[in-house]
């Protein structure tokens, strides 16, 4: 990689920052068209209780942060992208958001009763997800819970010039059992596993993941 390469953090820095602003409109009412996804925020968010802080990592525009805060979590998000965060704050000015990286969290050890991945591990390639979940067990308390959100599958999908803007991206499907069996032995113990089939009422062609798992003692 030379100096002018991008690195792969910078890639996605760059992707969603040029595409902020039409992604947060075209996923403004994701949430509604998906009550299974809507139903196990509830549970997770009773799971994790009122008590501790939970971070929604890769949070972009806010929208899972505020469904969580309207549940009652103590919530705040962190995302690359500048871009996504000030319009996060726009539209969630009560909430926190801050700029960071998921893989180096400013957090220390224990603090967190969460931690929520939804859909943002995507970007992240196979052989680095040891090292972003040990840094998810890290952050969160022993008991703590996270929520882990991706897209079932073996094929990545490559993202090419979204919105007519000059950039692009490989977003990664995962396979549920070996995502389970990854954070078994990266210090959790699974809660659930559910996987449904894409709806195409929501732009969706592949099968969807949530995995809920708790941080080992």
């Amino acid at each position: 990689m030379t100096e002018d390469t991008p690195t792969p953090t910078e890639t996605v820095q760059h992707f969603y920052d040029a595409i902020a602003e039409e992604y947060a409109h075209l996923f403004r009412d994701e949430l509604i068209g998906r009550p299974l996804e809507r139903a196990l925020l509830s549970a997770y968010a009773e799971l994790v209780g009122t008590g501790g802080e939970v971070a929604d990592l890769g949070c972009g525009p806010g929208l899972v942060t505020a469904y969580l805060a309207s549940l009652g979590l103590r919530v705040f998000g962190l995302d690359l992208s500048a871009a996504m965060l000030t319009v996060a704050r726009r539209a969630h000015p009560a909430l926190r958001f801050e700029q960071g990286s998921m893989t180096d969290l400013d957090i220390p050890d224990g603090r967190l009763a969460g931690v929520v991945s939804f859909y943002s591990s995507v970007h992240t390639p196979a052989g680095q997800l040891p090292t972003l979940f040990e840094e998810y067990a890290r952050v969160l308390a022993p008991g703590g819970h996270l929520l882990l959100a991706f897209q079932a599958g073996d094929a990545p999908l490559r993202v090419d010039r979204p919105f007519g803007r000059p950039v692009s991206l490989d977003f990664q499907r995962r396979d549920p059992d070996r995502m389970a069996a990854l954070l078994t032995r990266t210090g959790f113990t699974l809660h659930s596993r559910t996987v449904r089939e894409p709806d195409p009422n929501v732009r969706e062609t592949t099968p969807q993941a949530l995995l809920i798992a708790r941080r080992n003692a």
